[in-house]
């Protein structure tokens, strides 16, 4: 991740995935609590509102590719270098997870099993972890270690869903942690990579291979100090966000399954109630 336009990208494919999931998460606890069971991906029918999950399959790998390749050109620390190699390994290895997820919806496969799916999932985010923010110090190294931590949690989600399925907090916490991480890796793209965000008193990152340090350039120790302190100011901010957002999302569902009960619950009682007097009217008119 080495510039604003492929933090953007990131945020485009994390704060969506992570919107779907949750929703679909709520809907199906919604619907029965006590048969929820988490998966690795939700699909939805028809077919077409899983455009996100074909876009993924098609983008991975061509990122992946794109890791692989900066590794081998490029020139600077060799530290860099060996991460592009983990994330392009990273990315493949998500895209393998998408892969059996299609194989076996498409063709049945039931060795291929959700609990054995999301054990990947989360060893991929535990690699993840090992590699974000490697090399980099200061203002940036803050910036990706709190985005290192929420990889770290979605990681131990998707271990805790392999062993029980039926946790939905941990599914939620998943779900929660790849929307916060899109809407962190954003942040980080215009903290780090553009001019008109960068903190007071510093520059934004330059290319990797003439930063040796792997930090912004601050004047004075105080703008330093004071960048550190508005990375975790601004990291607080988005957390209250997305709890926000988790609540209204939780309860316009939440309301929307209330209504749609409530037009089947008065649609029944005044079927029952015509009935009841059909059945009373019927002697009175046998009397006659």
């Amino acid at each position: 991740m080495g510039s604003l336009a492929t933090h953007f990208s990131a945020f485009l494919f994390l704060f969506p995935i992570g919107i779907r999931r949750l929703s679909s998460s709520f809907s199906i606890y919604f619907k029965s609590p006590t048969l929820f069971r988490a998966k690795t991906w939700y699909l939805s029918e028809p077919r077409w509102k899983n455009i996100d999950l074909y876009v993924l399959l098609i983008s991975l790998p061509i990122a992946a590719f794109s890791e692989f390749f900066w590794s081998l050109t490029f020139s600077g620390k060799s530290t860099y270098q060996f991460t592009f190699s983990q994330h392009g390994a990273v990315l493949l290895l998500f895209w393998v997870i998408l892969v059996s997820v299609i194989l076996r919806e498409s063709c049945d496969l039931l060795f291929v099993h959700d609990n054995l799916m999301l054990l990947l999932a989360g060893v991929a985010f535990l690699v993840e972890y090992s590699v974000t923010g490697r090399g980099y110090t200061g203002i940036a190294g803050r910036v990706y270690e709190l985005l290192g931590a929420l990889t770290l949690i979605c990681g131990a989600s998707c271990i805790a869903l392999s062993f029980r399925p039926p946790a939905f907090f941990a599914d939620v916490a998943l779900s929660l942690c790849i929307v916060f991480k899109g809407t962190w890796v954003l942040q980080a793209g215009f903290l780090l990579f553009s001019d008109a965000s960068v903190p007071y008193g510093c520059r934004k990152l330059m290319q990797l291979q003439t930063n040796e340090t792997g930090d912004l350039q601050c004047d004075l120790e105080d703008d330093r100090l004071r960048g550190l302190a508005l990375v975790d100011l601004l990291f607080i901010g988005h957390a209250v966000g997305i709890f926000i957002l988790n609540i209204v999302l939780f309860g316009a569902l939440f309301c929307n399954r209330n209504l749609r009960c409530g037009v089947g619950t008065s649609t029944s009682a005044a079927e029952m109630e015509s009935e009841n007097i059909l059945v009373r009217s019927l002697p009175e008119y046998e009397i006659e």
